[in-house]
């Protein structure tokens, strides 16, 4: 095992040091807007910018790969990075903020990118999962740690900025000493979005509904948690543990994906997501503890959604299709993202309260529930045996370039392997 992931180790540390410093910034600006007393709808539009910008890294970024080569493209994004995040700790401006916030996005798409391209050009078929997979944990690891990174200084000063800033600067340290040869950026056929959501609009619409609640939440779950006045640490805990319940508790809703119809698991997930954010509501105003356990179950049923959204995808469409599904359920992902944080915002200011941003979430979880069970019942939604449904695998919204180490992906050598292996009914 240890042999399979060695040559990976450069990049794994680049992928760590990486979301160390993006997950402290990300949950920084929406508290140092709620410090600075900038409005919640106000600060909901300045970092949905971000989500824009990741969505046009999409496009833009691979001109930019494929023109100058991975490494010069990768020290590019990091040195833009990291000049933005400085930037930001010189001027509290929300409307430079929000240009700030979109192009960090394209170039935080591009960083994925390129390392997504070398562990993709690197991985070898027999152990495309375990990479992924683990590519999949160190970064769900790396945001973790960086919400604790939120105690190292003071959050009223500059120190914070120059923390993540640090931790982006060093990302292009391993990716710099590779000895990986150059890999290519690989290409993705494109697949009619109608296509998808007539075959399969559960996890279309699912995936939709993750941008919309995990962008919301990100952009203003800091927000959240000042205001009903948690303390630094207390909010870096708060941010931790929604993360870390989001990696471990994965794997047993995806067990029990596998097991069950995914298309009564995810309005279960749905409605199961409403139920907790009911009870963060009626635990927070009295236990710290209860909020902080309450808020690693939602990480856990929050996070989910999107994999198992995914994976309802994939049992309708062919193992060759997986790339080519997946970029299109990642866009969806990300148009839902772009609306997040100002619907979030919207509703934590109509309501008056910053308990706004679970009625928010109970709203949204409690709608697709219940359309997913209307397509159902409708027939509008092909039932899929539960010994024909494709592996639960956990997910992390990177780039598309990801996809192609995806573990249900059937290669066209592989699948011509098994047509080979089949007999031929023309001669049996």
């Amino acid at each position: 095992m240890l042999a399979n992931i060695r040559p990976f180790i450069a990049l794994y540390s680049a992928v760590i040091l990486l979301m160390m410093g993006l997950g402290l910034l990300n949950t920084y600006l929406g508290f140092r807007l709620s410090i600075e007393g900038v409005s919640t709808q106000v600060t909901g539009m300045v970092l949905s910018a971000y989500f824009v910008g990741l969505v046009a890294g999409a496009t833009w970024c691979k001109r930019i790969i494929r023109s100058v080569g991975h490494i010069r493209a990768f020290s590019v994004f990091a040195a833009v990075t990291t000049a933005v995040v400085m930037i930001h700790g010189l001027y509290t401006a929300p409307l430079l903020w929000a240009g700030l916030r979109f192009i960090a996005g394209i170039s935080n798409m591009g960083l994925f990118m390129v390392i997504e391209s070398w562990l993709n050009e690197c991985a070898e078929p027999a152990v495309r999962g375990r990479i992924f997979s683990i590519y999949m944990i160190v970064t769900y690891m790396g945001s973790s740690v960086g919400q604790q990174l939120l105690n190292v200084g003071d959050v009223y000063s500059q120190t914070l900025f120059l923390v993540a800033g640090v931790f982006v600067v060093l990302s292009t340290i391993p990716v710099s000493v590779t000895h990986s040869i150059h890999p290519k950026l690989p290409r993705i056929e494109q697949i009619a979005m109608k296509t998808i959501f007539k075959k399969a609009p559960i996890g279309i619409l699912g995936c939709f509904v993750s941008g919309v609640l995990h962008s919301a939440f990100y952009a203003m779950g800091p927000v959240f948690a000042h205001q009903i006045h948690l303390g630094v640490a207390q909010i870096s805990w708060f941010m931790t543990l929604t993360v870390f319940g989001g990696l471990v508790l994965q794997w047993p809703v995806g067990m029990m994906s596998d097991r069950l119809d995914r298309s009564l698991v995810l309005p279960g997930l749905g409605i199961v997501l409403a139920l907790i954010c009911v009870v963060i509501l009626l635990s927070a105003k009295y236990s710290l503890a209860m909020l902080l356990i309450s808020t690693a179950l939602f990480g856990g049923v929050f996070f989910a959604i999107y994999p198992v959204a995914v994976a309802r995808t994939h049992d309708i469409f062919d193992a060759q299709d997986v790339v080519k599904v997946s970029s299109v359920l990642l866009l969806c992902y990300g148009i839902g993202a772009m609306f997040g944080p100002i619907l979030s915002s919207t509703v934590m200011a109509m309501s008056g309260t910053p308990y706004g941003l679970y009625f928010y979430m109970i709203i949204i979880s409690s709608l697709y529930a219940v359309v997913t069970l209307l397509l159902r019942r409708k027939e509008s939604v092909r039932i899929v045996p539960v010994e024909d449904q494709v592996d639960f695998v956990i997910m992390e919204t990177t780039s598309d370039v990801a996809m192609h180490m995806d573990p249900r992906l059937e290669t066209e050598q592989e699948a011509a392997q098994k047509a080979e292996a089949s007999p031929d009914p023309a001669h049996s």
